[in-house]
């Protein structure tokens, strides 16, 4: 069996497939088409994917940060504080420049919620061993170190593809008081995982 915590100590990130399982997995997908259906309408987007719905800090999906923490600490070998989570409905034509993070993304994940492609759209990540490519399916993440490692995305060729990011910091590594990104709390304390399992069909 794969030691994750080895490999991302080593590569500074590592791949968890189907970190997030059915029945929640087409539950959340669901859920953000949604939610990305009502941010078309009223938000242009931010400055890294202009005219892309996206949102900071979702009740649903702030619950889905504390939720995967168990699974994010034992597969980094850390403890961690949730910072937030922030998520796009990335559309046709869109691209990711290359860039690393602020501090409140000490470590994250970027985890695949669904997508219209023909084939799984790449994100490339450049660590100690290089540059890689990594292709998600839906359900699973990438934890990587995102103030250390440039990470970026060529054009998607596809219709749209919902990405959720949980943003983590090490509590006892030097970012350690953007815990909550300097909140007071974060905006999903309940479960998140039985809160979207009990909502009607967002269709």
């Amino acid at each position: 069996m794969t030691n994750t915590a080895e490999v991302f100590e080593r590569d500074r990130y590592v791949v968890i497939p189907s970190l997030l399982q059915e029945p929640s997995l087409t539950k959340f997908y669901d859920y953000a088409r949604s939610v990305s259906a009502l941010l078309a309408a009223r938000r242009p987007g931010d400055s890294q994917v202009p005219g892309t719905p996206s949102s900071y800090g979702d009740f649903m999906l702030d619950g889905l940060l504390v939720d995967l923490l168990p699974e994010v600490e034992r597969a980094t070998g850390l403890a961690l504080f949730p910072t937030y989570s922030y998520f796009r409905m990335y559309k046709h034509g869109d691209a990711l420049a290359k860039h690393t993070d602020r501090p409140a993304c000490e470590i994250s994940v970027t985890l695949c919620l669904g997508f219209e492609a023909e084939k799984p759209w790449p994100i490339w990540i450049d660590g100690p061993q290089g540059e890689s490519s990594v292709s998600l399916e839906p359900g699973d993440g990438l934890i990587y170190r995102g103030t250390e490692c440039p990470h970026w995305r060529a054009e998607f060729e596809g219709t749209r593809q919902a990405q959720v990011f949980l943003h983590y910091v090490d509590q006892k590594g030097p970012c350690a008081d953007w815990k909550f990104d300097k909140r007071l709390s974060i905006a999903g304390l309940r479960p998140a995982i039985d809160r979207v399992l009990h909502l009607e069909n967002h269709e």
